[in-house]
């Protein structure tokens, strides 16, 4: 009988180990709802775009993902223009994410990237995107997510920034997953077409007028390697003391 159970047991883990082994290569946000629309995930080892313009979400989904990586074991390192670390903090916690104990075993690191007093120079501004890129690539983190990109499009050429872009899909070959927040405004259409095609995963924040409030709505663009079909929309709120509020409203594309 023991023998029996011992049996059943390694089947169980083997089984298990299969199931680990599948999910380890998607990147969850650790929402369920938002996961069926991405295709389950976006694959681990990816270049992601999550485009849109002020205030439709992109910092927020960023977040979640965040959440998603922690639970996953993973290390992320976040780059961002905006955000302090006691600001992140206290974001993270008034969406019911609380990462405060990851944080503080250094499973998410953050670099603020706007300083006082810096000379926004061109100069300068190509040479903090070799040092992101160079800081990634030998990084122990798993995850790179640069929130926004927008700013060092201001200070920089257009050609640096899709070399830079360039760089990061190589590093994301060698098994990074690094994901970048961008304005739509910050390019030209040629060039946005170029940076979209780039990336292995393209995710399009809109604001959209619902009846008589707005709401934030995603597209799923693209998915390089999806499991599922994408093309997805969701719409959601934010909502303080509870985050994400998926919206259960159909949108039709124009």
């Amino acid at each position: 009988m023991a023998e029996l159970d011992f049996e059943q047991e390694s089947k169980q883990a083997d089984i298990s180990l299969l199931l680990g082994e599948e999910e380890s290569h998607i990147l969850t946000t650790g929402n369920p709802e938002i996961d069926k629309k991405i295709a389950d995930g976006l694959p681990l080892g990816s270049l992601t775009l999550i485009e849109g313009e002020n205030d439709t979400g992109k910092s927020v989904l960023t977040q979640q993902i965040i959440w998603g990586t922690m639970h996953a074991n993973l290390r992320v390192d976040l780059f961002s223009t905006e955000l302090t670390t006691k600001s992140f903090l206290t974001q993270m916690e008034s969406m019911s994410l609380d990462i405060s104990d990851f944080f503080a075993w250094g499973y998410i690191r953050l670099f603020h990237c706007h300083l006082v007093e810096f000379k926004w120079t061109h100069e300068a501004m190509n040479d903090i995107l070799e040092r992101i890129i160079g800081h990634v690539k030998y990084s122990n983190a798993d995850v790179a997510i640069i929130d926004s990109l927008t700013i060092f499009t201001e200070y920089t050429s257009q050609e640096a920034i899709l070399n830079f872009l360039t760089q990061a899909k190589n590093v994301c070959d060698h098994g990074k997953t690094i994901l970048i927040t961008m304005h739509s405004y910050a390019f030209s259409d040629d060039v946005l077409t170029r940076v979209r095609s780039i990336c292995d995963a393209h995710l399009l924040m809109m604001r959209k007028l619902m009846g008589e409030k707005y709401v934030m709505v995603m597209e799923v663009v693209k998915v390089r390697g999806a499991r599922k079909t994408t093309g997805n929309l969701v719409s959601f709120e934010v909502h303080p003391g509870y985050g994400m509020k998926i919206i259960p409203i159909s949108v039709a594309k124009v």
